[in-house]
């Protein structure tokens, strides 16, 4: 079974601001204009978060959509408005679960499509400490560094 995936958008700040201890594929509710702005690549999930606030649902906040140009006014979704996960019952209760922890959130990392349909992963995350993101920033830095003086070489 060959897996067509094109990604469509990437929280680059989540795994410098989370550490991402386990991720998950969801898939998304969304109207007819929505999934048009999507495929135009017309979203972004930088400052997104998922609730979950009753245990029974997860919901994508924050994430902004923007409105199909195409699409009449009627037709069209609000940018900002909450999306369904579509998650198992299993996952949503471990996501409730490591989320009543302090420190955990859950974030979403990329938005894809996968065969056609769009499919958004989340991870279960821990915030960083000041210490933590000067750490990574400084290995990120030696990396560099060590890339640059392999290819003068």
């Amino acid at each position: 079974m060959t897996e067509n995936i094109k990604i469509i958008a990437s929280n680059r700040k989540a795994s410098f601001e989370y550490f991402l201890m386990e991720t998950f594929e969801a898939g998304l509710v969304l109207q007819g204009s929505e999934i048009k702005s999507i495929r135009a690549g017309q979203i972004s999930i930088q400052e997104s978060y998922v609730d979950i606030p009753n245990g029974q649902e997860a919901w994508l906040v924050e994430a902004h959509i923007a409105p199909y140009e195409q699409a009449g006014t009627h037709f069209n979704h609000e940018p900002k408005r909450k999306r369904r996960l579509l998650l198992h019952k299993k996952q949503i209760l471990e996501l409730w679960n490591n989320i009543r922890i302090k420190g955990n959130t859950v974030v979403p990392t990329k938005v894809y499509f996968k065969d056609g349909r769009a499919k958004l992963e989340i991870a279960l995350a821990k915030g960083k400490k000041a210490y933590d993101k000067r750490a990574t920033i400084a290995k990120r830095d030696e990396a560099r560094d060590n890339e640059r003086a392999s290819r003068v070489r």
